[in-house]
């Protein structure tokens, strides 16, 4: 009997141990709340004791907060180092769920709900901020949503993937990145909206021996630099590369021809000169790796590139002549 009773003890120590608690909390400013209250849906509610399984829309209540009537939370103790999926609820019934934006979607397999991944076993209680119903942020705050893909980063450090930036003071242990879909790392954080841009880069562990080294083409003073106007979706990045794997595999197949591009830095045009006539693709790419101008069949040994439209910053011209015939320069606009 003695046995038993020290292995249940055991048991429990070893469940209070993994135990960490985390504080869900919805922003209705504006809004009308149901009659029936606020409610949170997951896949973490059988794990944290409320009856009747997961994905239950009426069986864990939101209370209203009285520092700010417009918030409504509660916290949950759920084991520590796992990933879950939730969505906030105006009511008590499965169609009164939030519509989750694509910014802030776990995204894969059509998988609309929000999620979060539980990386510390901290004396604290984990809290991303009061999230406003159906958007992707909490008030005064953008989404900014990183991806990495490890798959060159050689062998990965047994404590994980994490990134250091400029919006979280350079800390190398705070900020874990999860796979969602077994190759890219994923991370999403909360910046001020005064705040218009920052610069981060990726570690492979949790301590400044695994930064990455950006690439000089793509860095801004050795690391990656970004700029947030809205909520922002990032890329897929390589990890020390400047674009995803895929591309980088393309890239050192490639033979690159030589291209001059001037005035560079420019506040008004620069012209790109080729080695002969070839035809060409050219695309205009920003620091979020999206492509904001191209131009197709250029079969001109020269072609000017006009500012117009495009923002102060830098950006990357890639020049593709053929699959193994491919070059990237920086270009800055001031």
């Amino acid at each position: 009997m003695k046995k038993i009773i020290l292995i249940a003890v055991l048991l429990s120590l070893q469940s209070i141990g993994f135990a960490k608690k985390v504080k869900f909390a919805v922003d209705m400013t504006g809004l009308t709340i149901s009659t029936f209250g606020m409610h949170i849906s997951g896949d973490f509610q059988t794990i944290a004791g409320f009856a009747g399984g997961d994905w239950m829309p009426n069986t864990t209540p939101l209370a209203q907060e009285t520092a700010d009537t417009n918030i409504y939370s509660i916290v949950v103790d759920i084991p520590a180092f796992a990933k879950y999926e939730y969505k906030f609820v105006n009511g008590d019934q499965f169609y009164e769920a939030e519509f989750v934006p694509i910014e802030s979607r776990v995204g894969y397999n059509f998988d609309d709900n929000r999620w979060i991944y539980v990386d510390s076993l901290s004396n604290d209680t984990s809290f991303v901020g009061a999230i406003r119903f159906s958007q992707n942020a909490p008030k005064g705050y953008h989404l900014l949503r990183l991806k990495v893909d490890m798959r060159n980063a050689g062998l990965i450090d047994p404590s994980g993937t994490h990134v250091g930036g400029s919006f979280q003071g350079w800390n190398t242990t705070s900020s874990i990145l999860y796979s969602l879909n077994d190759t890219i790392e994923e991370l999403i954080v909360y910046i001020d909206t005064l705040i218009t841009s920052a610069q981060f880069k990726y570690i492979n562990g949790n301590t400044s021996v695994g930064y990455e080294t950006v690439p000089a083409i793509c860095a801004s003073s050795g690391n990656r630099d970004f700029q947030i106007p809205k909520d922002t979706v990032l890329n897929v990045v390589c990890f020390s590369e400047c674009m995803d794997c895929l591309n980088v595999g393309i890239a050192e197949r490639a033979t690159t021809e030589n291209v001059n591009l001037y005035p560079n830095p420019t506040n008004d045009f620069s012209v790109l000169e080729f080695e002969n006539n070839d035809i060409r693709t050219i695309s205009i790419v920003n620091t979020l790796g999206s492509i904001v101008r191209s131009y197709s069949n250029i079969n001109e040994t020269s072609l000017t590139i006009e500012k117009n439209d495009l923002k102060k910053g830098i950006y990357f011209i890639i020049v593709r002549a053929s699959e193994n015939n491919i070059s990237t320069t920086k270009w800055v606009i001031q």
